[in-house]
């Protein structure tokens, strides 16, 4: 008896404890955008399921005509799947594009440029505000340039002002900027400097930010093709630093995107020949930790970030020197890390990235009985319950919830 009795005990108590088993609210989902996304030739209901597939919610990409991009609305919209207008006309004529769009299903919104010059703000901005006069509803796009770029480009020596000009003298609903840090053996150095100017400009502004992660081939110094240890890197470090949208460039392949550009982009998620890569399954195992964890990311507001490791830290960032009072023990043993506080309803959450996108890192944390942690399926478990000291793989996050009362 005792032999039949113990089994069946244990399974009422997995099964009690699984139906009990608290769990993130999904209500809000980070965006996911596919830049340079099907191209004209390629519409159909099967491609954008494909991407769906991936985990992808809005899709990018520069159309010939108003009545292509019609075509990629009305197939779009039969799956669910936002797009961003980009197409001639709606340069040409923005208020009437607007209007022939602004009620169809599918519209997120309109882009209108991307990596302008600060000289060219004052036309984005009637720009945007044409479009804005017929349509109020859906966002105006605009993406900059990353801090890497020369004076010239930028149009100021001032990278600040040129993210901050941006956040205040245009209308536009949130900041979008790109970076591609992930070169073979190390990261870019300036690319947390980055993320810092963006995410307190966009503070101060009171507006949200939208970053990038590389998911193709760049050029011969960046990793090739894309590994799940650096997606998640950059995904994970744009989060924690208060990202409220993911950009994935790019998901087709292009041998050029610029005929004038000497850069290597192929090897995407989807081939320049039509066919997936082992980037897409890699993107969609990251998509569907996004869509997991949106009740950690969705809506959260950045209170600070800090970074651990050897030596230096990063420029323009901050060393990690105090915790929240629920947290006892936060060591990464000299590894490098990015560790954040993010505030969202009654909690704050703690999430700790390891920065090492090619080995794992030891973390040792443990809190008071307060603290819980928040696996990749959006499960949320007593921190207790796990050792002390764990291995964290590459590029990848842990993420603790603290109440705020215990989060000072």
């Amino acid at each position: 008896m005792r032999k039949l009795v113990t089994p069946l005990l244990a399974f009422f108590i997995y099964l009690n404890h699984s139906i009990a088993q608290e769990k993130l609210s999904n209500k809000e989902q980070i965006p996911i955008l596919a830049w340079y996304s099907i191209p004209a030739n390629e519409t159909s209901i099967a491609r954008y399921q494909e991407m769906k597939d991936a985990g992808i919610t809005y899709q990018l990409h520069s159309y010939p005509n108003i009545n292509e991009m019609q075509k990629v609305l009305d197939v779009a919209a039969k799956l669910g799947i936002k797009i961003v207008v980009s197409c001639p006309e709606l340069k040409t004529d923005p208020e009437g594009t607007a209007r022939r769009f602004m009620n169809h299903p599918a519209v997120a919104g309109y882009h209108l440029m991307d990596e302008p010059a600060i000289s060219l703000f004052p036309m984005l901005s009637d720009w945007a505000k044409k479009i804005q006069s017929v349509d109020k509803k859906h966002f105006c796009y605009i993406n900059l340039y990353p801090n890497v770029v020369d004076s010239v480009r930028l149009g100021t020596a001032d990278y600040r002002k040129y993210v901050h000009d941006c956040a205040n003298d245009l209308p536009v609903q949130f900041l979008s900027f790109d970076y591609y840090p992930v070169l073979k053996d190390r990261l870019a150095e300036s690319w947390f400097e980055n993320l810092e100017v963006v995410a307190d400009e966009a503070k101060k502004a009171n507006k949200a930010f939208w970053a990038f992660a590389l998911t193709t081939n760049y050029d011969d110094a960046k990793v090739t093709p894309q590994t799940l240890a650096s997606i998640r890197l950059q995904v994970y470090a744009d989060l924690a630093y208060g990202a409220q949208g993911i950009e994935y460039f790019t998901y087709w392949s292009a041998t050029s995107i610029n005929a004038a550009s000497s850069e290597d982009q192929r090897g995407a998620l989807i081939s320049a020949n039509g066919k997936r890569t082992v980037v897409y399954d890699r993107v969609k195992q990251v998509s569907e930790e996004i869509k997991n964890l949106s009740g950690v990311f969705a809506g959260s507001k950045m209170v600070w970030v800090r970074h651990t490791g050897k030596g230096m830290i990063p420029s323009g960032t901050i060393r990690l020197t105090s915790l929240p009072d629920a947290v006892k023990v936060l060591e990464t043993n000299g590894a490098p890390a990015l560790v954040s506080l993010l505030e969202k309803g009654e909690n704050y959450f703690l999430i700790i990235v390891n920065k090492d996108f090619l080995n794992s890192m030891n973390l040792v944390f443990y809190g008071d009985d307060s603290v819980k942690k928040i696996l990749k399926d959006g499960s949320i478990v007593p921190a207790s319950i796990y050792e002390n000291s764990m291995e964290i793989d590459p590029g990848d996050v842990a993420i603790y919830m603290i109440p705020k009362e215990k989060g000072k």
